[in-house]
């Protein structure tokens, strides 16, 4: 059975896409089967993939819509065993048109379900906000990665978060749950960094991830080639801290079984 991932935060710039990407091809590079979901209408993961956003005829808005089927817009990428299911900038739109769908905030759950026995882990790229194709992501997923940058207001807006995650647990998904916070853009030689680190720690403990992700020139560099960071550039830090976080994410997982 797959294990769906949302990966949430409604402030921008905080590396969602860049750990989606990442953590998708390190799951890969440890052989397991990936889909990365392009829940985003900014098309970022899908274009840092390599896909032609210009060019797509169908993306996730197609699917959402009942306009195509999930299997006929999943697009291999350079990496053996991870697919994208692309976005478009059309999917602003969807957040208006699912509104006069019934159960509204199901519908990507049930558009994704005829393809979730085909995956070990299927990934959702969310847009930084917190509307109705993020409460879907939610509704669809088994739990969810929390990135927090290291910077001044990094815990700003993340009360908000939590209590949309409880809402959604309580009235649609009861079996969500937070797979960890994700601390992204550190750099331990900025006191505000290690003050941010720390603080992060002493108010979710457990739940903070052990591997932290340090700010990396590989990493801003790898999407504009096209590819994630560990085909650009396998060595570099940001490469092997992905790596790290996808190693953590299968133990915790095999630790439960």
């Amino acid at each position: 059975m797959s294990r769906i991932i949302a990966i949430v935060n409604q402030k921008g710039g905080v590396g969602k896409t860049t750990t989606s990407m990442n953590l998708a091809a390190s799951l890969a590079t440890l052989e397991k089967k990936v889909l990365l979901i392009d829940a985003d209408p900014q098309a970022n993961a899908s274009s840092g993939m390599g896909v032609d956003v210009s060019k797509l005829e169908q993306s996730l808005y197609n699917a959402l819509l009942g306009q195509a089927d999930i299997k006929d817009i999943i697009y291999t990428t350079d990496i053996d065993g991870l697919d994208i299911v692309p976005s478009h900038i059309n999917l602003v739109g969807a957040e208006i048109e699912l509104l006069n769908f019934q159960n509204q905030e199901r519908v990507l759950k049930d558009t994704i379900q005829s393809i979730v026995q085909d995956y070990d882990y299927i990934l959702i790229d969310c847009s930084p906000s917190l509307g109705l194709i993020t409460v879907n992501a939610l509704t669809a997923a088994d739990s969810v990665i929390i990135p927090v940058q290291c910077e001044y207001f990094a815990l700003e807006g993340i009360s908000k978060l939590l209590n949309t995650i409880k809402i959604v647990k309580t009235r649609m998904n009861p079996r969500l749950e937070i797979e960890g916070f994700l601390l992204t853009m550190y750099d331990s030689r900025l006191r505000l960094a290690n003050q941010i680190y720390e603080e992060v720690k002493r108010h979710f403990r457990e739940l903070v991830f052990k591997t932290v992700i340090q700010r990396n020139v590989k990493l801003s560099e790898a999407p504009s080639h096209g590819v994630p960071a560990i085909l650009y550039d396998a060595d570099a830090t940001g490469s092997k801290a992905h790596l790290a976080l996808a190693q953590e994410i299968i133990a915790k997982e095999q630790a439960k079984k």
